[in-house]
């Protein structure tokens, strides 16, 4: 029998018991996540690496945008491949794919090729995320989700944060030893994913003409709701992304030294890193929308800060303010998508969130320095109405998940449950279901529909 309060006590797990509990392949993932962001150094020293070898600085220029334009189309290839072939084929699959092209881009001497092996490179590099965000859904009770998601964008955090470090003690060596260096880290994973994640079952029959029409990334575009939170997350994501294209603008403008602009980027950092997951445990029960409400407002008052001519309390006060806006909503938009999709497609749902997120910081910066440049500190005021204007479409369109423990698929599908290699046997009552996977199901509605 369950012991009452039972639930309750599981809801708000700290960080170590939501770790000891998860499936093998869970903890694993979260790992690979680790080492892997740890050996990113591309971005961070490629146009260094390129003007090295000899390149115009605008063609190193060039090559990191392709690169960029690269990772936008491998989270939506990413998206597509986790659904059709699994996560443990696609994870495996993108870092094998990045280790060898690194490797390629590092030898390579013709531009036009190197470009090309550069965007290969940023495509394979990164059609392994929503392949990770979507196995840690499939094998994450839904109570556990949004504490799941804050440590995974913890193990992102430290190793981006480690990164330039590591790359720079590197790179006093050789730019040979940083190439090989993460091509080897992006096959630790790669093998870490082929041992512990468990195979994809295969489907066990073709689906008709009508789950045909709904399946793919066609079924985002019936799911109403959801293209609501998708605007809301670009939304979102263009009034974020300011801090690292108008803020240091607006702070030399302010006449403060670029040494407050450093201190107020580490102090969101920080912050981020050490108190993410406490404040995960209180917010992880609450519900969605009262979370995401905070973290909205939270934004726009952070942003609001910025226009005051205050001087420095003011830059350094509303960047903890946002800061406290990303810790408190940011686990439970990052989960969202995987919490409420159908299980087949959850993979293209998490992608195109993250698609979304990726175009707003790409058109985010641009957008905020004209804006700027013809306004001033009124920019800040726009930020501020455009995050609630975001809270708007997330109000609309968010729903809250379903707390059952139950893979969410379409209405009409018949699913084809098989245990997940590595996961626990079933406990006692009131300690959980074990994990499972569950096959591609065919869509008999648009999912998500209200």
């Amino acid at each position: 029998m369950t012991r009452p309060g039972a639930t309750a006590a599981r809801d708000d797990a700290g960080v170590w018991i939501t770790l000891r509990e998860s499936p093998l392949p869970v903890r694993a993932m979260l790992a690979g996540v680790l080492v892997n962001e740890l050996g990113g150094f591309l971005q961070t020293f490629l146009v260094l690496f390129l003007t090295e070898r000899g390149f115009s600085e605008v063609q190193a220029g060039v090559a990191l945008g392709c690169y960029g334009a690269g990772c936008f189309v491998g989270i939506l290839v990413g998206g597509s491949f986790s659904d059709r072939l699994g996560p443990r084929a696609a994870t495996f699959a993108s870092m094998a794919g990045f280790a060898g092209l690194l490797v390629a881009v590092l030898y390579l001497s013709y531009y036009p090729m190197l470009v090309t092996a550069v965007v290969l490179t940023g495509i394979a590099g990164k059609f392994y995320r929503p392949a990770a965000a979507s196995m840690l859904s499939e094998l994450t009770p839904a109570h556990r989700q949004v504490m799941i998601a804050a440590i995974y964008r913890l193990a992102i955090n430290v190793g981006t944060t480690a990164a330039p470090l590591l790359g720079a003690l590197l790179i006093s060596v050789s730019y040979e030893l940083l190439f090989w260096c993460d091509a080897v880290t992006a096959l630790v994973y790669g093998v870490i994913a082929i041992m512990t994640l468990p195979r994809q079952p295969v489907r066990p029959r073709e689906p008709d003409a009508a789950a045909r029409r709904a399946a793919g990334y066609r079924a985002l575009l019936v799911d109403r709701r959801y293209l609501l939170f998708l605007m809301a997350t670009f939304v979102n994501c263009v009034a974020y992304i300011q801090y690292v294209s108008t803020l240091p603008l607006a702070m030399k403008d302010a006449g403060l030294a670029m040494a407050w602009y450093s201190l107020a980027i580490s102090l969101n950092g920080f912050v981020v890193i050490t108190s993410e997951l406490l404040v995960t445990r209180l917010t992880q029960r609450l519900p969605v929308r009262l979370i995401v409400t905070a973290g909205f407002v939270l934004l726009a008052l952070g942003q609001l800060m910025y226009a005051l001519p205050w001087g420095a309390v003011v830059f350094i006060g509303g960047t903890l303010v946002w800061t406290i806006a990303e810790i408190t909503a940011g686990p439970t938009m990052f989960s969202y998508p995987g919490r409420i999709a159908p299980a087949g497609l959850r993979g293209r749902y998490i992608a195109s969130m993250q698609t979304m997120f990726s175009l707003g910081a790409a058109v985010g910066p641009a957008v905020g320095v004209a804006v700027y440049r013809a306004v001033g500190a009124q920019l800040w005021v726009w930020c501020a109405l455009a995050s609630l204007c975001g809270l708007i479409l997330a109000l609309l369109g968010m729903r809250e998940p379903d707390t059952a423990d139950q893979p969410r698929v379409p209405a009409g599908s018949q699913p084809v449950l098989a245990p997940a290699a590595g996961a626990p046997e079933p406990g006692p009552a009131g300690e959980g279901p074990p994990a499972t996977i569950l096959t591609e199901p065919t869509p008999a509605t648009a999912p998500g529909a209200p």
